[in-house]
């Protein structure tokens, strides 16, 4: 699979609220920065986005700019992407224009996530409701 094949593969686990630490390599000094939020080492991001996961559904994923740079081990990323998702609590409706970036590592001919870095320049985001009790991507 190739990286940018990975960064799909994640949008489209992201859609269908399917665990995504698995993207993420298992390693102390990877992180993670969301909407409202930043998580350091993979246990922490595991928990994160598995918080995520049980808060949140309905997601919609367009990614509208993506750019992947591929050399032998290492990836970079860049994308605009417009995420939308409903809370399962209150079921509100929380939707971003979002820009991401980041970085993957080739390991055993799989790739994965060692940096990721997700923002919205949208000014709602400081509201309560956004807050990273699972309710803003990770």
């Amino acid at each position: 699979m190739t990286a940018e094949a990975t960064i799909e593969a994640y949008y489209d686990a992201l859609r269908a609220g399917n665990p995504l630490s698995p993207f993420f390599a298992e390693s102390e000094s990877i992180v993670k920065f969301g909407i409202t939020e930043r998580l350091a080492g993979y246990e922490a991001i595991e928990a994160g986005l598995h918080e995520q996961t049980d808060m949140t559904d309905d997601w919609t994923v367009e990614s509208q700019q993506l750019r992947v740079t591929e050399r032998d081990s290492c990836a970079w990323f860049s994308d605009s992407v417009v995420m939308a998702w409903r809370h399962t609590e209150d079921g509100a409706y929380r939707e971003h224009e979002t820009r991401w970036s980041g970085t993957l590592e080739r390991r055993d001919d799989e790739w994965a996530f060692v940096g990721m870095h997700v923002s919205t320049a949208d000014a709602d985001t400081t509201d309560d409701s956004t807050a990273t009790n699972g309710t803003g991507e990770r």
